[in-house]
């Protein structure tokens, strides 16, 4: 298996927790497992932004017209597999992550998880999605979509 550097940008809104070094570890080896599992082998580069409910509802209504806030947000910056034409001339910079941690601290505590657990699913599903997959489009994919988020978290070990 080739092996591949992954480059990921945090930042944080107003005064969140971005220094938390098992939090950004966490998130990193969540993004890199996922690509690893779905046999990525470029080198990659992708943004994670932490931020609370209010910025994600903002960004929630802004782009997809839903007024409420959500767990994570996904932007990826090409279509299914468009990446793959790229030239190999840097990483490929596969989009932009946004995770609200208010929404996983609830989310966690409501499903029994560790936050940390939590933060790695939302990780996961929102690096297939950068990947291409999108669980909205039909059941079939939703359920594809899950069994591998469910697959990466597992050999996770987290």
């Amino acid at each position: 298996m080739k092996t591949f550097k992954l480059f990921v940008n945090f930042a944080a809104t107003k005064d969140l927790p971005l220094a938390d070094y098992e939090l950004k570890k966490t998130i990193r080896a969540a993004v890199r497992e996922t690509l690893l599992y779905e046999g990525f082998s470029r080198d990659a580069a992708v943004s994670v932004t932490v931020c609370d409910n209010e910025h994600i509802r903002a960004l929630n209504k802004e782009y997809r017209n839903i007024d409420r806030e959500t767990d994570v947000l996904s932007f990826p910056m090409y279509e299914a597999g468009e990446w793959a034409n790229e030239e190999n001339f840097g990483p490929v910079m596969l989009g932009d992550i946004v995770i609200s941690l208010e929404r996983t601290a609830v989310q966690a505590e409501e499903l029994g998880n560790s936050f940390l657990r939590e933060a790695a699913f939302l990780a996961i599903h929102s690096t297939l999605h950068l990947l291409g997959y999108d669980h909205e489009r039909s059941k079939e994919d939703e359920e594809e979509q899950c069994a591998r988020q469910r697959a990466v978290i597992a050999r996770m070990k987290i």
